[in-house]
């Protein structure tokens, strides 16, 4: 496994299908590529991440080696300890134009999947009637990630909301103790990639903005405590470094 303290490495080229949504060469040639690693699960497996924008939407890509979205995490059978599996793509955007307070630290978006908890409250993922049994689908988070010591060396986790603040939070924020948006996104998985299409508000700058992209295991700390989600595993980081060389342009 790799972790997000990397040494910088060579990004391969390599030939792939493409984009669903009819993006083509000129896609691939913006994206964030990465060579093949035996040593990762095929579905988390990293070739390429890319995102563009039209309008006022983007649209996040990420393809993999394998079928992605095939791996989901294991039940526990409880919240303390539960795992969690996500795609990932960390930006340069201010955690601001989602909602969250002001440079509180990376603002991601992720695509994640967990089976002992369901943090989309709003949403019935499943259709089945119930809002709360649906965790294990698929589905998308803003979250903000800060390097978090108690997590481990040079680990980042899903930034806590400290006992007795009151920070600014997007309106669909889940109601957990974290840095975290439950927006309603609908992960698209086709076969060997994974895309988020998520709109923005009149008046973000969004061309220039950085992003990377990373598939990663975290945890719910076993004693609910700070910090509650840390990230434990990354399979793999599409630049090689976290560096975010990805740009919309």
């Amino acid at each position: 496994m790799k972790n997000f303290v990397l040494v910088a490495g060579l990004i391969a080229t390599f030939s792939a299908p493409s984009f669903a949504d009819g993006t083509h060469a000129t896609a691939m040639d913006d994206a964030v590529k990465s060579e093949h690693n035996g040593a990762v699960h095929a579905a988390f497996d990293i070739l390429a991440a890319h995102a563009h924008q039209k309008g006022n939407l983007v649209t996040f890509h990420m393809s993999t080696a394998g079928q992605a979205g095939s791996e989901r995490p294991s039940s526990v059978g409880d919240l303390a300890g539960a795992p969690v599996y996500a795609y990932v793509w960390p930006t340069s955007l201010d955690p601001l134009v989602v909602g969250f307070e002001d440079e509180s630290g990376i603002l991601a978006l992720a695509a994640t999947s967990h089976p002992d908890f369901d943090d989309t409250p709003l949403y019935d993922e499943n259709q089945d009637g119930d809002l709360a049994n649906d965790g294990d689908l698929w589905h998308s988070h803003w979250v903000v990630l800060t390097p978090t010591q108690a997590c481990g060396p040079g680990a980042l986790a899903v930034r806590d909301i400290k006992e007795g603040t009151s920070p600014k939070l997007p309106l669909t924020w889940p109601g957990l103790p974290l840095f975290i948006d439950s927006p309603g996104y609908t992960p698209v998985f086709d076969g060997e990639e994974v895309k988020v299409t998520v709109p923005f508000g009149a008046g973000v700058q969004l061309a220039g903005t950085k992003y990377d992209g990373v598939t990663s295991a975290l945890r719910v700390n076993a004693n609910l405590h700070a910090p509650l989600l840390c990230v434990t595993d990354v399979f793999d980081v599409a630049s090689g470094d976290l560096s975010l060389p990805g740009e919309i342009k």
